[in-house]
């Protein structure tokens, strides 16, 4: 049973928004390009706020809050108004000889009221990237930023619905008893990034509605390195992906599979990257962040425990600092093998060869995203053939997830659904099927009616067979 409205805090905005929708004030091209355009602006007027916000919660370098942050959520909103009319547009589809006459489309239909819930690691990106698909596709959206990233949800919170129709567009805030009491509420549809762990109470509590959802979690990404490899130009690829925004990256390499000669060849390599990268003292260097809260930072520091450190392992409780660590002697059954990382610790796993990884990768949970470095396409080639997960990327780190063209989300354990660019716009509308027939030339229907025959029905199914062009039987 619903709590009563003078107790439920969210009972008001729910209904407000709804009632926003239900009279159609989203479904238009120009509405829809308005609050697009409010979000752009958004991001151009706070951008120093932004990058401050970011530098408080994680320690971010102005590089990468705009890299990974700023500009990704601005591409998104330029190719939305860009597209967004042809993305709009019913799309007509093949028919067959029985539906030669009538009219059969797709047409692109908001859900209604869509709930985003955003984590705390990319808390802009992963705010405002779904938020532009769901605009996008016409719906009224409520937004529950991170509790955790606290500068940049106290901007969400306060500046960003000023940019907004607030009749289709709220902003709610609390913590993990807030957000249960929320998910009580009837959506139209759930998008979650986070943990599998809160993404399976996500998803028991949209069952309880029937609610779609997509749910962007993570997992332990593999990261294949063949023996026919530079070890330098793998260290800096894998160095650069692993220790940016200090490893909270859901798609980072979460650990490495190589031979033990790689693993020799790998480690000095490493080392010197992060060196060349962070300096001699990392913890002093405006390139390295932080870990997000003490909560995980003890979580970490108890993972360097794990194996045999063999650079880095230096923490400051103070500081929240971990530097840029590489284990090795790991055995599989050990924490840092068995929890996703979300740190700049990189565990090193020895395998014999291309199928023992491939047997490896593919006797645990599905990854959000897989890596492979080889000098030879044969080998890249032959992991993507032969395992699964949410993305691939063969010889460098998370750059596939930078392609607006290339759906982003994982598979099994590591996610369900997919976002960016048109995605985006697709996830969040109904593809609702039509067909549109002329109430007249009954006689053609004839043939469907009892009494039947055996030579009604052939021609029948002949007629209802799906074809890939317009053209009739001759």
């Amino acid at each position: 049973m619903d709590a009563s409205p003078w107790m439920d805090p969210f009972e008001d905005t729910l209904r407000r928004l709804r009632e926003t929708f239900q009279v159609g004030h989203t479904r238009s091209a120009e509405f829809r390009a308005a609050q697009l355009r409010g979000l752009g602006r958004f991001l151009q007027d706070n951008k120093q706020l932004l990058h401050d916000a970011l530098a408080q919660d994680l320690h971010k370098s102005a590089f990468e809050s705009e890299l990974s942050e700023v500009a990704i959520s601005q591409g998104e909103v330029n190719l939305a108004l860009r597209n967004l009319r042809a993305w709009m547009k019913d799309e007509h589809v093949p028919k067959s000889l029985a539906t030669q006459l009538d009219s059969a489309f797709i047409r692109k239909e908001p859900f209604g009221l869509v709930l985003i819930i955003a984590p705390w690691n990319y808390p802009l990106n992963l705010t405002l990237v779904p938020l532009v698909g769901a605009l996008a596709a016409g719906n009224c959206v409520v937004l529950k930023p991170s509790e955790i990233s606290k500068s940049i949800e106290k901007i969400l919170a306060e500046e960003l619905p000023r940019y907004l129709d607030q009749s289709c567009f709220a902003v709610v805030l609390g913590g993990p008893q807030e957000t249960g009491q929320l998910l009580e509420h009837r959506f139209d549809y759930i998008f979650f990034t986070g943990s599998p762990r809160v993404g399976k109470i996500v998803m028991t509590a949209a069952a309880k509605h029937l609610t779609p959802v997509t749910l962007e979690l993570g997992g332990k990404n593999p990261c294949y390195v063949d023996d026919n490899c530079d070890p330098q130009i793998v260290a800096n690829r894998v160095a650069w992906f692993r220790y940016f925004n200090a490893g909270q990256t859901c798609v980072a390499p979460d650990y490495l599979l190589c031979s033990p000669e790689m693993q020799e060849r790998l480690l000095p390599a490493l080392q010197s990257t992060i060196t060349r990268f962070y300096g001699d003292d990392p913890q002093s260097s405006p390139n390295l962040g932080r870990i997000i809260n003490q909560k995980h930072f003890q979580r970490l520091r108890a993972l360097l425990g794990c194996g045999r450190v063999a650079i880095g392992g230096q923490s400051d409780e103070h500081d929240r600092y971990i530097a840029p660590t590489v284990l090795v002697d790991v055995q599989e059954a050990e924490p840092v093998m068995q929890e996703e990382i979300f740190g700049p610790i990189l565990p090193i796993m020895n395998v014999r060869g291309v199928d023992e990884a491939i047997e490896f990768i593919n006797r645990r949970e599905k990854p959000l995203a897989l890596f492979a470095f080889s000098n030879s396409s044969q080998v890249v080639k032959r992991i993507l053939a032969q395992t699964s997960s949410g993305g691939f990327c063969g010889n460098d780190g998370f750059m596939h997830i930078t392609l607006a063209s290339l759906p982003f989300g994982g598979v099994g354990a590591s996610g369900i659904g997919r976002y960016h660019g048109k995605f985006s716009f697709d996830t969040f509308s109904h593809h609702r099927a039509c067909l549109l027939r002329s109430p007249g030339m009954e006689k053609l229907n004839a043939i469907r009616y009892p009494p039947h025959s055996p030579r009604h029905l052939r021609k029948l199914v002949v007629a209802m067979e799906a074809r890939d062009c317009s053209c009739t039987l001759l």
